[in-house]
């Protein structure tokens, strides 16, 4: 048995009338990438200095305006990046660079030596304050915490002097989640002091979910307690950069916008340590699935999945939310009948409005294709047999029609597991469009017959071969269908009923075929069966539909 009673929860606020809960996301944060640094450490082959340009190129094309690139006073590789992208001029006007450093004299030095050129820049300095690393990791007090961070405020300060540009602070208690938020008020507050924040001189203070110890809305409400009692609210950019060790890093990172986050750090995909960051793409996702702008240029996932899987080597998850490969698929029948129908709807409205069952956006939007959106296997049922030889093939099967060839498709899938488009239109033409035994139709003249106040207006002579025998036949009826029917009945060669008939076009041009549905009969057997014909003529399809149907009922034993 699992010994639960090991571990306990850490209870770090109280808050009463809490807000969040009834705010909105209704505008896009400040989005802050860290797959630079914090998910290029996280690798077990970290980025060459080419791969980390590819992903700097795609965060740029992607808009983000703050990107954190490295450490570049702890490692010689990060340095030579930083120094390849102001010398080489890859960083744009409008984009500003973040840069990790520990509040080190030596450490501190160096970084605003890798600044060198850039007109702004964002040094990033951070101390742990939780209750655990104060006591097992550095045995230190409260105060000689603080001071830790004041010092650093202040070395970054100095430094910020000298410096031919401007330097945004960003300060982070690290462990955030395990600190007494009272305490970590304490010491944003003091580092805030230092630095001078104002109004016009806005300072960062990053409240990162280190670990994450609880649920979201306990984070959200650590988050709203810190907005609520800082000072001067108006001076502090509130940073969020949560991890994913509950599984909860998109909750904590939505929940705490709603708590007054102005800004969020994660990364694509959602890589980092342990269990990672959190998903920049899936928030900015979700933001967009509500009508919300999440001035990310982010219409095109397939390219971001390209890039990211090659330069961070690893996959990107089939059902991870939006860029899964599988994400768009439905393969359980009821969802692709709702699918089908949805798609349909969607087309008739007017409106515009996205609204189709399990798909809460349109995957076009987001550079996916539809055919990939319903799949084949012996879960399928009829809705997403019907949706792929609609959305494929052109063909929209009669809904009596789309049982009878999903039962086809089943029992094929059951044999070979997943059937693809082009397979089952393989199944759909053997079954009904390439079906010449025992009836084939050799030739099949049509004659208007102009007689006035008669009902049979058209004569039909038929030649056909019948298990190898050659028949001539002649018919009267009020049009093609009925005359043929007629002939065959009086030949004796079929005791047959038509139960109904459907047809449309395939395709539009001058070179459009059409598409003839039967549905018959045997009176011998009441064995029913549908019979399909095609051809650019629609009379000629509707033969072609009689003899399919012909075949399917007198072929069988």
């Amino acid at each position: 048995m699992l010994n639960y009673k090991k571990y306990k929860r850490f209870e770090t606020v109280k808050l009463e009338n809490r807000k969040w809960p009834n705010n909105e996301i209704k505008k896009s944060p400040i989005w802050c990438s860290v797959d630079l640094r914090d998910g290029n450490q996280a690798l077990i082959n970290p980025m060459t200095v080419d791969e980390k340009l590819e992903m700097f190129k795609l965060l740029v094309k992607l808009g983000f305006k703050e990107i954190e690139v490295g450490f570049p006073s702890a490692s010689q590789i990060e340095y030579d990046f930083l120094r390849r992208l102001i010398d080489e001029n890859h960083v744009p006007d409008d984009v500003v660079l973040q840069v990790l450093t520990q509040a080190r004299p030596h450490l501190i030095t160096k970084t605003f030596e890798s600044l060198k050129g850039l007109k702004k820049a964002i040094v990033h300095i951070y101390n742990s304050t939780s209750v655990l690393q104060r006591d097992v990791v550095f045995n230190m007090s409260k105060e000689e915490i603080k001071k830790i961070a004041v010092e650093g405020t202040e070395l970054v300060k100095e430094y910020s002097k000298n410096f031919d540009g401007e330097i945004l602070l960003e300060y982070s208690p690290e462990s955030f989640t395990g600190t007494e938020v009272e305490y970590a008020l304490e010491i944003c507050e003091a580092v805030a002091d230092v630095w001078e924040a104002s109004k016009d001189k806005k300072i960062i203070i990053n409240l990162p979910s280190t670990v994450q110890m609880d649920t979201p809305n306990i984070f959200a409400d650590q988050i709203e307690w810190m907005c609520r009692n800082f000072k001067d609210r108006e001076r502090i950019i509130v940073s969020v950069h949560p991890h994913n060790d509950r599984g909860t890093g998109v909750a904590d990172a939505e929940l705490a916008l709603l708590a007054g986050a102005d800004r969020v750090e994660g990364t694509l995909f959602g890589n980092g340590e342990r269990t990672g960051n959190v998903d920049i793409l899936n928030i900015a996702y979700n933001m967009f699935s509500h009508g919300v702008n999440p001035n990310l240029n982010i219409e095109n996932v397939n390219e971001i999945i390209d890039v990211c899987e090659r330069c961070v080597k690893i996959p990107v998850h089939v059902r991870h939310p939006y860029a899964g490969k599988l994400v768009f698929t439905a393969f359980s029948g009821s969802h692709q009948d709702a699918i089908n129908k949805g798609m349909d709807k969607y087309k008739e409205r007017e409106n515009n409005i996205w609204e189709v069952p399990y798909l809460p956006v349109d995957p076009s939007d987001l550079g996916r294709e539809y055919e990939a959106l319903v799949r084949i296997n012996s879960q399928s049922g009829k809705g997403g047999v019907a949706f792929v030889m609609d959305h494929c093939f052109g063909f929209k099967l009669p809904k009596m029609m789309q049982k009878e060839f999903s039962d086809i498709i089943q029992k094929l899938s059951e044999e070979k597991g997943e059937i693809a488009p082009d397979e089952i239109m393989e199944q759909f033409t053997k079954e009904y469009l390439d079906i010449e035994k025992p009836f084939k139709l050799v030739s099949c003249i049509i004659t208007d017959i102009d007689a006035e106040d008669s009902k049979e207006n058209t004569k039909v002579d038929v030649l056909l071969i019948y298990k190898g025998d050659e028949f001539k036949l002649q018919g009267f009826g009020n049009g093609p269908i009925d005359s043929l029917k007629r002939a065959l009945v009086s030949s004796k060669l079929i005791d047959t009923r038509i139960i109904d008939y459907k047809e449309h076009a395939l395709s539009t041009g001058s070179e459009a075929k059409a598409a003839a549905y039967v549905y018959m009969e045997r009176n011998d057997t009441h064995e029913k069966t549908f019979g399909v014909g095609v051809n650019s003529n629609i009379t000629r399809a509707s033969i072609k539909s009689i003899f399919s149907a012909l075949n399917r009922l007198y072929s069988k034993k």
